[in-house]
């Protein structure tokens, strides 16, 4: 009866090749929306992301051999887990797009004081951005967008290989423009809402200079207040359409990012 017998270099290697990978999965997974929220359980990310790294190992390139406890081997662990937490940081972006465009209604129509905690990030958010995020979020898996979050970084490997050079300053730039995307997108979703609730509170002044015995701020708040609520509800309709552009025009930065 033959063994398998295998040489500490060969040992090296098929390890190297799935720990590797694995940090950049994980990082990625820390970051990611939908999966890096404080809704999934740490445990359940490290299995999902194990679970992952099996799968993709395979079709990767070859990994560096290194000397266990060097160097070389911190600053690949290192670089692994920064890549993978950029393209998390780079994905929630477009959920940014979404919460901030419901910050700015919720400011504009007076519900800027009614806040709740987000479950997601553990951070409290104007109560129009949690019906945005919850409503993108759904919209996001409709659309296959988790499949697309693992095809990009399993693309990532093949740009940015395994090894010790870290990003390049195009690819810096590159998340520095999606910064400028996000509140461009943000306004133009909410500009809509903005553009109502500006022309009542030209109203209302108006009113004020030509009444000034008239209480504006018992009257204003809650006019304010339905006509954003009527907006919103109008606003619906084209919802599912500028997320999806907004989707379409993200994975194309990301494409290109890559």
């Amino acid at each position: 009866m033959q063994t398998l017998t295998f040489s500490a270099e060969e040992m090296g290697a098929l390890l190297g090749s799935f720990l590797w990978p694995l940090f950049r999965v994980m990082g990625f997974f820390m970051a990611a929306p939908l999966i890096g929220t404080q809704l999934v359980p740490m445990r359940v990310r490290l299995i999902l992301a194990v679970a992952v790294t099996v799968l993709i190992a395979p079709l990767l390139p070859a990994v560096p051999q290194v000397d266990g406890l060097s160097v070389q081997m911190v600053l690949i662990v290192t670089q692994q887990l920064v890549i993978g937490l950029a393209l998390g940081f780079f994905m929630q972006l477009l959920f940014q797009v979404f919460v901030l465009a419901g910050q700015l209604i919720a400011m504009q129509m007076g519900l800027g004081f009614a806040s709740m905690v987000d479950p997601s990030n553990g951070v409290n958010v104007a109560i129009v951005s949690t019906v945005y995020l919850m409503l993108v979020m759904l919209l996001f898996i409709a659309f296959d967008g988790h499949l697309v979050m693992l095809e990009v970084l399993v693309e990532s490997f093949a740009v940015l290989p395994v090894g010790t050079a870290g990003f390049s300053g195009e690819i810096l730039m590159q998340i520095v423009r999606t910064l400028s995307w996000v509140f461009s997108s943000a306004i133009v979703l909410a500009l809509p809402a903005l553009t109502a609730l500006l022309i009542t509170n030209f109203a209302f002044g108006i009113m004020t200079r030509a009444a000034p015995q008239m209480n504006i701020f018992a009257l204003g708040f809650p006019i304010a207040l339905m006509l954003g609520l009527f907006i919103i509800w109008m606003t619906m309709g084209t919802f599912l359409g500028s997320a999806e552009s907004l989707f379409n025009e993200f994975f194309l930065m990301m494409r290109s990012l890559l």
